[in-house]
């Protein structure tokens, strides 16, 4: 049988996409990329926001119109099914099986239990039910993969649903960690290994008694990659030493993501952060001053009790302190979360009007920003050829993959995908460069 899978939402659920093909490949199963050949569909979804439950529920009943072709059975996996499985199971008679973020080794078991007609509709899950696997098929581009080190959050944020959908924030070992990225370089070539967890800063705390970042990051460097990434480090998480580290270290891009939310001491209060506007201020400081960084984030916008006050508080700050990339989202209330018992809900067209003039200020900056670097040499790892331009594209060491800049550029000596060209930047259009290959 051919089993197709989509996967929606963020990397950390790619990876689990990856490990469930790796199972069923190993029962046998035929995979393909196709819906329309897929005698299974897998839809692995995303239930973090309004939008994202969308996305999803958009996506299972698209799958399902295959079902009256070759497709005979549809499976709903992941945080939408693990969240929402009881009323997912009667709003979707179509789906034949319901699995949540866990038991994904015991995949390939229920479906055979399910294409003979036994076991569960729904198989519920307890959240915290950890079953690392080493095992992938890699859905990124052979030259980059995402490394995930833990799994669950204990931030316990008030607008967030993740501890409830993916359970109490659990390390995996350095040593398994390593041998998972050894196999990622010895079976696909990876050049970059990007590094993820839901707070990847807190790394090893519950399990040895004190953060191991840097500790892994040493192991992982040892190995035959070029570059290192790290999404995404929490900022009362982030010290000096490990910036100092991530200066220091060549393989480690200099590349930051750090959620901050908002920087009203009020809202970050009332979001359960543990930071302060002005310990958010310091280490923007802190981390320019130990080189050339690129620092990204992300806010919330129209949180309960955001007076137009706090949000000019969070507009000053996104003025002054320039970061490099910045992402704006709407509040979404989240069932069962704190955040949705608050009194002061902000009306959605107020949310909405709000996060547009932040974006506007943001493109505004960035643009200024990205000229800065027009005519210095960086380092591109070449991705791919852009058909329409005429242009070889890629990214450099200050850009994650699908989010950041694209690097488009021309070259008068050969180049090879997945490699890393210095490349001179010589225009910006929009929010992407133009290049040239400099020969050695």
């Amino acid at each position: 049988m051919k089993i197709g899978l989509i996967s929606l939402g963020c990397d950390k659920n790619r990876i689990d996409s990856e490990n469930m093909l790796a199972y069923l490949q190993d029962e046998g199963y035929e995979l393909t990329g196709e819906p329309s050949e897929a005698d299974i569909i897998i839809v692995n979804t995303c239930g973090f926001i309004d939008s994202a439950k969308q996305e999803a529920i958009d996506t299972i009943l698209e799958m399902a119109e295959y079902k009256k072709d070759k497709c005979k059975y549809l499976i709903v996996t992941g945080c939408l099914s693990q969240r929402y499985m009881q009323d997912l199971e009667n709003e979707f008679p179509e789906v034949d099986m319901f699995l949540g973020t866990a038991n994904y080794h015991k995949l390939p078991i229920f479906i055979r239990n399910m294409v003979q007609g036994q076991g569960e509709k729904c198989y519920v899950n307890d959240k915290d039910d950890r079953k690392f696997s080493p095992k992938r098929v890699l859905t990124t581009p052979y030259h980059y993969a995402y490394l995930k080190i833990a799994e669950g959050c204990d931030n316990k944020c008030t607008y967030c649903a993740i501890p409830n959908i993916r359970g109490k924030y659990t390390s995996r070992k350095i040593e398994d960690i390593v041998d998972e990225a050894k196999s990622l370089v010895k079976d696909y070539g990876i050049k970059e290994l990007i590094v993820v967890a839901q707070d990847v800063s807190r790394y090893g705390i519950d399990i040895y008694g004190k953060i191991k970042l840097i500790e892994l990051l040493k192991e992982l460097s040892a190995l035959d990659v070029e570059w290192i990434r790290l999404l995404y480090l929490y900022p009362e998480q982030v010290t000096e030493e490990l910036i100092e580290y991530m200066a220091s270290n060549p393989k480690i891009c200099k590349y930051v993501d750090i959620p901050c939310q908002h920087v009203s001491n009020k809202i970050l209060k009332l979001m359960n952060r543990k930071v302060t506007k002005e310990q958010i201020f310091n280490l923007v400081e802190m981390i320019r001053r130990h080189g050339d960084f690129t620092i990204r984030s992300t806010f919330i916008v129209g949180f309960p009790r955001e007076e137009q006050e706090d949000f000019e508080e969070l507009k000053e700050f996104i003025s002054t302190a320039r970061l490099d990339r910045c992402g704006f989202f709407a509040y979404s209330m989240e069932d069962g979360t704190p955040a949705s018992r608050l009194s002061g809900q902000i009306a959605e067209d107020v949310k909405l009007q709000r996060q547009e003039e932040l974006y506007a200020l943001q493109e505004s900056i960035m643009a200024d920003k990205l000229k800065e670097r027009i005519g210095s040499v960086v380092d591109v790892i070449y991705e791919g050829i852009d058909y329409d331009l005429q242009l070889f594209y890629g990214r450099s060491s200050h850009d994650a993959p699908e989010i950041d800049t694209k690097v488009y550029f021309y070259s008068d000596v050969p180049v090879e995908i997945g490699k890393i060209y210095k490349v001179k930047l010589q225009e910006v259009d929009g929010i992407d460069y133009f290049g040239k290959v400099e020969e050695n």
